[in-house]
């Protein structure tokens, strides 16, 4: 598998998208997104993503130089359109101007439509929680493609539905919960398939509603299974949550259109932490909390207990260093693109 420093990754990313049209302050956030999530070890919606998006903009799907459109707002609300702008532009923006709002009036909101695929959904609220706030995103693909069964039933008629919460500490890295409220992101299925590996039992359905490791089950005719195993009822339920504040909320409304462009839509809250607690206090709580969650003795198959947020610190501090692994497949789709779109064939180096 071969392995590209990040800085090398970067500038793979950045050609290519400013070749596929996007500008210079597009191509960089988006970017700075995919390799940030790489570096976490969250590959998922890392590079891998960048011939999706290529394929997006020759369709229409996403909108180079899309505005940035608040069409409702008062001090503490937003509601903004991203005209099919690129997620992780359109997003950064909404965040910031929620981060603003709730600057001035302690606590905001802001809901997001027609924006593309927003990345990894913790860059958001991270944003808020360096700021002295917590932060909170829910996201939803509203009426396009699903991917996920309900529970009890089978097919897909539900999102990966994500929700992110970040808090502010004195810990040396983030303190933050992203998760699917599936039992996995469905881009996880494509990199296991891309890596020729089975997928952990509970993961998927077949197209008949039989449990599969086979990730080719899911793309043909299969569904993910709610978050919880044999409780995902209660990941059905936050996931049925997740889609009424992100899809119903946001106006981009339910159901299934797999032709449709594929449609983030989001909630954004953010509030100042010291509207309730003095910051550094609380910063300091939290550190506390976390020492008295590690002071627990490792149950069997662990080594140690981890706050929410640590294995991606861990991994992103290895991965800096030594380099990001990317998947066979990954590298070879990488190499397409990059000739494609008359690239230089040594933007990818030292792999051979």
């Amino acid at each position: 598998m071969p392995m590209l420093h990040s800085p090398a990754l970067l500038e793979v990313a950045l050609q290519v998208l400013k070749s596929a049209g996007a500008s210079d302050q597009e191509a960089r956030t988006v970017a700075d997104h995919m390799i940030g999530a790489n570096l976490a070890g969250h590959d998922s919606h890392g590079v891998i993503l960048l011939s999706t998006y290529v394929e997006r903009i020759r369709k229409g799907h996403i909108r180079p130089g899309a505005p940035f459109q608040v069409v409702q707002e008062t001090p503490t609300t937003a509601v903004v359109n991203g005209n099919w702008g690129f997620g992780q532009v359109v997003s950064t923006r909404a965040t910031e101007l929620c981060i603003a709002k709730a600057r001035s009036h302690q606590i905001a909101a802001v809901t997001v439509f027609q924006q593309s695929h927003v990345g990894r959904l913790a860059d958001y609220p991270l944003m808020a929680a360096r700021e002295g706030m917590v932060g909170l995103m829910t996201c939803d693909s509203g009426r396009t493609s699903k991917s996920v069964a309900p529970f009890g039933g089978r097919g897909k008629l539900l999102g990966t539905n994500p929700i992110c919460i970040a808090i502010p500490s004195d810990l040396p890295g983030p303190v933050f919960i992203d998760m699917a409220t599936s039992a996995v992101a469905a881009n996880k299925i494509r990199l296991y398939e891309a890596r020729g590996q089975p997928l952990p039992q509970g993961w998927i359905m077949d197209q008949d509603g039989r449990p599969s490791t086979d990730p080719k089950d899911f793309f043909q005719g299969g569904a993910l299974l709610p978050v919880g195993g044999d409780q995902a009822h209660k990941g059905y339920g936050l996931s049925f949550m997740v889609e009424v504040f992100s899809g119903l909320l946001t106006g981009l409304g339910f159901g299934h259109d797999p032709d449709g462009p594929h449609n983030d839509g989001s909630l954004i809250l953010a509030f100042r932490v010291d509207a309730f607690q003095p910051l550094e206090r609380f910063k300091r709580d939290v550190h506390e909390f976390v020492s008295y969650l590690k002071s627990a003795s490792p149950a069997p198959g662990f080594d140690e207990v981890l706050y929410p947020g640590e294995p991606e610190y861990r991994t992103s501090r290895k991965r800096q260093a030594e380099g990001v692994p990317i998947e066979d497949e990954t590298y070879a789709r990488l190499r397409r693109l990059v000739d494609e779109l008359g690239l230089p064939a040594t933007l990818l180096p030292g792999v051979p």
